[in-house]
C-alpha cells in the first residue's frame, strides 16, 4: 500500500538530509541531534501515513544493526575504521521513515552514488583516490533514503523501494 503523499513531512525529511549532508561532507561527523529524531521522527511518520509501524521500527534496529556489522567487520579486517556509528544511526533513520524492505534499495542507491563520486574524483578529477582516501558516506545515505522515500511517496515504486 501507498502511504499518502505528505508535502511538509517529505520537507521535514529532505531537510534534515541536507542539513545531515553538509555536516558530513565538512566535518566527517553526522551529529546525534539530528539522526536521533530524525529516527524516531520515521516511526512518526509512518504512523501519521498510516504506515505499518512495527515494520517501520523494525527498519531502525535492522539498519542500525547492519551497518554496525559491517563498520565492525571491516575494522576487524583492516585494523582501522571505515564507517562512524552515525552511519548506522542514519541508515536507521532510513528504514524508520522508508520501512525495512527498503533498506536494501537505499544501501545500493547509497552505495553506487559513492561509487560515481570515487571514481568521478579518481578519471576526471585526477584526484589520488584509494582504499585509504576517506569519503563521507553520509551524503551518499542521504541521498538513497532520500530517493526512496519520494519514490515511495509518489507510487514510482513498492514499499521495497524498487
Amino acid at each position: 500500500m501507498v502511504a499518502v503523499f505528505s508535502p511538509l513531512l517529505t520537507l521535514v525529511l529532505l531537510g534534515a538530509l541536507i542539513t545531515l549532508s553538509v555536516i558530513d561532507a565538512r566535518r566527517f561527523i553526522l551529529p546525534d541531534r539530528i539522526t536521533l529524531p530524525l529516527i524516531a521522527g520515521g516511526v512518526v511518520a509512518a504512523a501519521v501515513l498510516g504506515g505499518t509501524v512495527w515494520l517501520h521500527a523494525l527498519g531502525g534496529i535492522v539498519g542500525y544493526s547492519a551497518l554496525v556489522l559491517i563498520e565492525k567487520s571491516y575494522e576487524r579486517a583492516r585494523g582501522r575504521p571505515g564507517l562512524g556509528r552515525g552511519d548506522a544511526k542514519l541508515f536507521a533513520a532510513g528504514g524508520t521513515w522508508c520501512g525495512a524492505l527498503a533498506l536494501p534499495a537505499i544501501l545500493l542507491f547509497s552505495s553506487l552514488a559513492a561509487l560515481v563520486f570515487a571514481l568521478t574524483l579518481k578519471y576526471v578529477f585526477r584526484k589520488d583516490v584509494t582504499g585509504d582516501s576517506m569519503i563521507a558516506f553520509g551524503p551518499f545515505l542521504a541521498f538513497g533514503i532520500g530517493l526512496v522515500w519520494v519514490l515511495q511517496q509518489t507510487g514510482l515504486s513498492c514499499p521495497a523501494g524498487f
